[in-house]
């Protein structure tokens, strides 16, 4: 195996986490995007600045990034986008009723040991690996792609 492939979320990874760091130990917030988002739409009274800028930020940095290495971005959906679609509402639906996403529990309710995200991640994660299986598998299927080795052999 390249291990290659792994530096680049390595590092988006520690980078998430020291971000998820300084805002706790900054502002005393969780790092939570979809928390952060929600209540930029509620428009809460004194606590808008940070929210812009934490969204700012998210938008900036996917721009930065396709200026920086556009090859870095996956071009390709390998789905049709009328289950994006879906899978967006059914993602947004799903924060609600997980009181959360996978930033805020994930990367800050586990860290900080809370059972409650250790749960929702679990959840989260057996969910997705679910609906992708399902998506990819018995809904829509597609014939499997198959890599051509550099000795002309064909691999699964």
């Amino acid at each position: 195996m390249d291990l290659s492939i792994m530096v680049l979320p390595l590092i988006g990874g520690v980078l998430i986490g020291i971000a998820a760091a300084i805002m706790m130990l900054t502002l005393g917030r969780i790092a939570g995007i979809s928390g952060v988002v929600g209540g930029a739409l509620d428009h809460p009274k004194g606590d808008m600045g940070w929210r812009v800028a934490f969204i700012l930020g998210l938008i900036g940095g996917g721009i930065g990034i396709v200026a920086f290495n556009p090859a870095l971005i996956y071009d390709g959906l390998g789905t049709s986008m009328p289950w994006v679609i879906v899978a967006g509402l059914l993602v947004g639906f799903g924060t609600r009723l997980g009181s959360g996403c996978t930033s805020g529990h994930g990367v800050c309710g586990i860290s900080r040991f809370s059972k409650r995200s250790i749960i929702a991640t679990i959840t989260f994660i057996a969910f997705g690996a679910l609906s992708t299986y399902l998506v990819h598998h018995v809904i829509d299927p597609k014939p499997q792609l198959t890599e051509t080795t550099s000795a002309g052999e064909q691999s699964p």
